[in-house]
């Protein structure tokens, strides 16, 4: 294992390089055109790009004094993240999985990411396990700092280890597909995002369009978009009046009304982003009677909780903001749209992190999903599923179904508002693989970061979508791809564009919700395939 023993080399040079030959094929879908892809050369001697020449963190090379500084914290916060009371959140099931993991790779087969890359040895998932696990046995057990390589404590602590490091915790998307087929249960994908909040609490250093665009902006400004709240409520003023010109209803969307049974919560981006849909969840509610409310308070009206990706205290800050509005209100549950990692932070994070003895406690904290299958199948609204007779496949997201379960309402949905055009992937539910967009790899802009998202982290994702549609590929009819999570819409989004899937076989994407309102027999059809593909 030739890049193990490489990793704490200190050399600006890369440790891998990507070799487009290798990279998963999409023939015979896509003749792709080589670009043999290489970062400008002054930026090897001006940034860190010595693990495979990609890299979404724009450091610029520190002096060998703050190097030291570097390592020293960095043991250090290894020390915390083994400490059950400073790590009380997931410290068991982190030292649990770096203990126990009995080197079979299986999980690498598993990975989107190794599959993408043409198996590159360094994005196994337990290949920065492994490299963490040998720390740990060097310089926090007796017999490694004694032993060392005769006990597998064979790894020195280096600036360039730790930067290699850095990059590894992100190369992996945290969809922790890779747990379900471990045979004995290691959860790579947690070390990974523990890596991560070793990073940032530690060292202070987390990417920065989840950082300081992310969280930080979130809480200074309301929104991760920077969307004020005054901007908030012209949005939806506008989102009011479009739905009145397409659809010739005029619907009041609730913001900060007292009592409702319901605060629904979107990802903020939707606003911006896909105003659509948004839109569509006000018509379907609407027309459904639903007794719900948005707010317009700070935070209220951006569910976006990136702390899930990186650091457990920037999630708790941004999520108890929340359930504090959701107090404030006097509603009975907190409803969490189409946002997968917001479904996972509420619904599963919060409670490792909110004590039982707090009054937010009682707020009850619930996925969408559900509720549209409560509307579609009491016959409120009525539907005509020919209005979605073109190919329909629904993309799982990680954190709804992989982590929470919620596997059945969407189908059964999808399969009420269309005539039996529903395909599914495979492998789906579950097993399915990742969008490649997930942990904040699709709104990560900074470097060269993107090109790389885009040649390994969604091919093995594109390569399943054109598979599924196999048969139908070259027929001129549209062809839709369901996500009920932003961020996978983020991915779609940009992998439809960068291997031209719209224009090539008329793939395109879209929410649970405008699929239903695009089913109402008693409005014009929601969806413009043209428009969308813009």
């Amino acid at each position: 294992m030739k890049e193990l023993k490489e990793i704490a080399k200190e050399s600006r040079q890369p440790i891998v390089y990507i070799n487009e030959n290798e990279l998963l094929s999409l023939a015979p879908y896509i003749d792709e055109k080589k670009d043999n892809y290489k970062a400008p050369d002054d930026w090897f001697d001006k940034y860190e790009l010595f693990l495979d020449g990609f890299s979404g963190f724009p450091i610029i090379n520190p002096s060998e004094e703050e190097k030291k500084e570097v390592v020293k914290r960095f043991l250090n916060g290894i020390k915390k993240l083994l400490n059950p009371q400073s790590n009380w959140t997931f410290y068991k099931p982190f030292y649990l999985s770096l203990k126990y993991c009995v080197r079979c790779n299986t999980c690498a087969q598993a990975c989107h990411v190794y599959i993408g890359s043409g198996k590159k040895e360094i994005y196994r998932p337990n290949f920065r396990s492994e490299i963490l696990r040998r720390i740990h046995n060097r310089y926090f057990t007796s017999s490694g700092k004694v032993l060392k390589s005769f006990v597998g404590a064979d790894i020195e602590v280096t600036y360039a280890l730790v930067r290699r490091l850095l990059e590894l915790a992100y190369r992996c998307t945290l969809c922790r597909r890779c747990v379900l087929y471990c045979p004995v249960g290691v959860d790579n994908g947690l070390i990974a995002r523990e890596l991560r909040k070793l990073f940032s609490q530690e060292l202070g250093i987390a990417p920065e369009e989840v950082y300081k665009k992310g969280t930080r902006l979130h809480l200074k400004a309301g929104s991760s978009t920077g969307m004020g709240s005054d901007a908030f409520k012209d949005i939806i003023k506008f989102i009011e009046e479009d739905i009145h010109e397409r659809t010739g209803r005029k619907i009041n969307i609730p913001v900060d009304k007292k009592g409702a049974d319901i605060l629904l919560l979107h990802n903020g981006g939707e606003y911006l982003a896909w105003p659509d849909h948004v839109a569509a969840f006000a018509i379907l509610l609407d027309a459904a009677g639903v007794n719900y409310t948005l707010s317009s308070e700070t935070l209220g009206y951006d569910g976006v909780n990136y702390g899930a990706w990186y650091d457990d205290i920037e999630l708790a800050r941004v999520g108890l903001r929340h359930l504090q509005i959701a107090q404030e209100l006097g509603v009975k549950k907190l409803i969490i749209g189409e946002c997968g990692h917001s479904h996972k932070v509420y619904s599963v994070i919060f409670d490792r992190i909110l004590p039982a003895s707090s009054p937010l406690w009682n707020i009850k904290r619930e996925s969408c999903i559900p509720l549209m299958w409560e509307i579609v199948k009491s016959g409120r609204i009525k539907l005509d599923p020919m209005r979605n007779n073109f190919p329909i496949t629904f993309h799982d997201s990680c954190n709804i179904v992989r982590l929470m379960g919620i596997l059945s309402p969407q189908r059964e949905i999808i399969k009420a508002v269309s005539p039996g055009t529903f395909r599914e992937m495979n492998p789906h539910g579950p097993y399915n693989y990742c969008c490649g967009g997930g942990s904040g790899f699709a709104i990560i802009r900074s470097l060269n970061f993107p090109v790389w998202r885009n040649k390994v982290s969604f091919r093995l994702k594109t390569r399943q979508i054109l598979d599924t549609f196999n048969d139908v590929l070259n027929q001129d009819v549209p062809k839709l791809v369901v996500a009920t999570c932003s961020n996978c819409k983020g991915a779609l989004r940009d992998m439809i564009k960068t291997y031209g899937l719209f224009e090539k076989f008329k793939i395109n994407y879209s929410g649970l919700a405008d699929l239903i309102v695009n089913a109402m027999a008693d409005i014009p059809p929601f969806f413009n395939f043209e428009e969308m593909a813009e």
